[in-house]
């Protein structure tokens, strides 16, 4: 810790060497202040600017401050730019003092630098709008990338973060900064030169403005970010969730283990066929792993029963997708994950349960499920029977078109099949609280690996 200090310490004052230095060189150079009423407005704004910095991570900071800086190096040259720059941090004086110490001098000589390159522009170019606007955008690319650099350099001796890794993420924002401000101080300093002074009361205005885009800018951009990281912890946490049901649900039917996994991913594939949109087809295998969930709540050693169930237990199954659906109702998110899994046995013709809804009256995913669930259950052994071979199965589907399933989705999942090897078609791999995926090879197919 005293080592990094140290190091802090010997840093800021080589920088404030580099100010001093750097301000004797231009005073003997005869570059003046210019105005100096106008510079002190520039300071004042530019401390202002800066009380208004917007915090991008928790080392990483950016203000517009540097557009009364720009403004003050392309009026006045490299000495009125470094007060302006330095008048920024004045209202920030106060403990840690090295920090105030180090950024202050980093913007000075930051400021130093624009103004010898802007004046150096203007010399060969000429005071004229072209002279001022290419001096304006090469001044503020460099102050930029220059202030970018500083602060990579100054977490880098406090070995915070890597210094590469910071220029990286920081440059690209600096650079997009420039078109903000740069047309802006460009217009306004050929009308201060060209015009009258008395424009400069033009500048404020814009400047603020630019400064409230900034922060807008950047408070949108962080709010989508968290926004999208808080979507990707629910989709992770509804996930987990479903899995954590279905093991249990695994847990009490081996006959049934792997069930719902493997009628998760066809659902999934049949929905992508389909050509429903990313979301669907997640909550489509979403909805495959949590279908049977109702189970849990069914008597005890139904499940278990080895032959075939009586009428009345028949009855008592059917139950199931109910009870699913009292279940994931209780879950705030799972409002359409619960509809889908109470219609998951309903048929095309109105023959199913439990609400006998017929058609286009069911949900679209539920008729997916529907056919998922039938073909893995058929191509699967039970206590009552061995396991289809998948061809029998796929004609089983084909023949309950039209009565008990949709025509469009045995549509779409004898396509997947068709393009699948034998054992995608038979699930052999899949197992629950797997994710399965599979390659695919064009818009409307694949190729499997192996389930």
């Amino acid at each position: 810790m005293r080592d990094i200090e140290m190091r802090s310490k010997l840093y800021v004052a080589g920088l404030w060497f580099v100010v001093v230095a750097m301000a004797f060189a231009i005073g003997e150079s005869h570059y003046g202040i210019g105005n100096p009423y106008v510079v002190i407005l520039l300071g004042a704004v530019a401390a202002i600017a800066e009380r208004g910095r917007v915090q991008l991570d928790s080392n990483l900071s950016e203000s517009v401050s540097l557009v009364p800086t720009l403004f003050a190096a392309v009026l006045f040259g490299p000495l009125a730019a470094m007060f302006v720059a330095a008048a920024s941090f004045a209202p920030e004086f106060r403990e840690p003092y090295l920090k105030w110490a180090s950024y202050t001098a980093s913007r000075a000589v930051t400021a130093g630098v624009t103004g010898l390159v802007t004046v150096s522009i203007l010399r060969h170019v000429g005071v004229t709008m072209t002279g001022i606007a290419a001096a304006t955008i090469v001044g503020a690319i460099v102050s930029q990338l220059i202030d970018a650099a500083f602060a990579a350099l100054a977490l880098r001796i406090r070995k915070v973060s890597n210094m590469i890794e910071t220029l990286r993420a920081l440059s690209p924002l600096a650079l997009s900064a420039v078109p903000l401000y740069a047309p802006v101080v460009a217009f306004l300093a050929y009308a201060y030169e060209r015009v009258s002074p008395l424009t400069l009361g033009l500048f404020l205005l814009p400047s603020l403005a630019a400064q409230r885009l900034f922060v807008l800018y950047h408070d949108q951009r962080k709010l989508t970010r968290e926004l999208v990281s808080a979507n990707e912890t629910l989709e992770r946490a509804n996930l987990s969730f479903a899995s954590a049901l279905v093991a249990a649900l695994d847990a009490r039917d081996r006959y049934t283990a792997g069930h719902s996994a493997a009628v998760a991913m066809y659902a999934r594939d049949i929905s992508a066929h389909l050509g429903l949109a990313e979301s669907d087809q997640q909550l489509a295998y979403l909805c495959g792993l949590v279908h049977d969930i109702g189970k849990i709540g069914l008597a005890p050693g139904l499940l278990e029963k080895t032959g075939p169930l009586t009428l009345d237990e028949r009855r008592e199954m059917q139950r199931h997708s109910e009870i699913g659906e009292r279940i994931l109702g209780n879950v705030e998110t799972y409002g359409e994950v619960a509809a889908v899994v109470r219609h998951h046995h309903e048929r095309i013709d109105g023959a199913g349960y439990p609400d006998g809804l017929s058609g286009s009256e069911i949900p679209l995913l539920a008729r997916v499920i529907a056919v998922a669930d039938a073909y893995n259950a058929m191509t699967s052994d039970r206590p009552y029977r061995e396991a289809m071979p998948s061809r029998v199965a796929r004609l089983r589907l084909a023949q309950a078109v039209d009565s008990q399933f949709d025509f469009e989705v045995v549509a779409a999942f004898e396509s997947v099949l068709a393009r699948a090897d034998e054992g995608y078609r038979l699930a052999l791999t899949v197992s629950a609280g797997e994710h399965p995926t599979v390659a695919w090879d064009e818009p409307v197919g694949f190729v499997a690996k192996g389930g």
